[in-house]
């Protein structure tokens, strides 16, 4: 526990220490406040929940978790410092959680730093914010799902570019799924169609997104991080 607690500090500070890391934040805040804000208009229409807001962050996520994915290993490969990790008491468990733990409490971070848009919606109106409170935790479940895609990338190549740019294409294609589902609903079968629907992780995040917070859509994301980050401590 002491050495897993140790990693994640050493990586927290890394994000803190990193101007791309408030960049990175910046960029979302403002991007993702001024859509939710502007191009839904829900303050017009007096919704009681943030939908128009969250709508949009799968794609926000991909200014978001690049930015975080790189510097997970990417600091060490360059300063030569992941060969001296081997001779360390430390286990590939506890590089790989501690380091993912510290990039989904910034990303958590990142999201909780919207709540203003919380604040305004219950002073405007009536907020239903147990939706709402369903909706962050969908968007951090979210979060945290691409960063495990990410940190697997991050053992597959050391260069922070390549890892940035593949990251976001995977993140990209992930996203556009529900388009090419789409496509594909009068030209594949029906059981095809079914499996791919199950395997989109905005159609899911969409589900919840909508207030709907259920069991099987949670364990969703929770068995993709699972899956990614035993990968990756495989290759590592």
């Amino acid at each position: 526990m002491n050495v897993l607690s140790a990693v994640f500090s050493r990586q927290i500070s890394s994000y803190l220490s990193t101007p791309s890391t408030y960049l990175s934040i910046t960029a979302f805040l403002v991007i993702s406040a001024t859509l939710g804000l502007y191009t839904r208009q829900w303050l017009v229409y007096g919704d009681s929940h943030l939908q128009a807001f969250f709508h949009f962050h799968p794609w926000l996520y991909l200014l978001l978790i690049p930015a975080l994915s790189t510097q997970l290993l990417a600091l060490e490969h360059e300063a030569g410092f992941i060969d001296f990790l081997t001779t360390l008491p430390l286990t590939p468990t506890e590089l790989v959680i501690g380091k993912y733990l510290a990039a989904w409490v910034i990303a958590g971070l990142a999201l909780l730093l919207t709540f203003p848009m919380v604040i305004v919606i219950n002073v405007l109106g009536t907020a239903a914010n147990l939706v709402i409170a369903s909706q962050f935790m969908a968007s951090w479940l979210l979060a945290g799902s691409y960063l495990s895609v990410g940190f697997f990338i991050c053992v597959l190549i050391h260069q922070r570019l390549v890892v940035f740019l593949l990251t976001l294409f995977l993140l990209l294609m992930a996203g556009s799924l529900s388009s090419v589902l789409d496509a594909l609903e009068h030209q594949a079968p029906i059981w095809v169609i079914d499996n791919l629907t199950s395997l989109s992780p905005l159609i899911r995040f969409a589900t919840i997104d909508h207030g709907s917070l259920l069991l099987r859509d949670g364990l969703y994301f929770i068995s993709m991080i699972v899956a990614f980050l035993a990968a990756t401590i495989v290759l590592l």
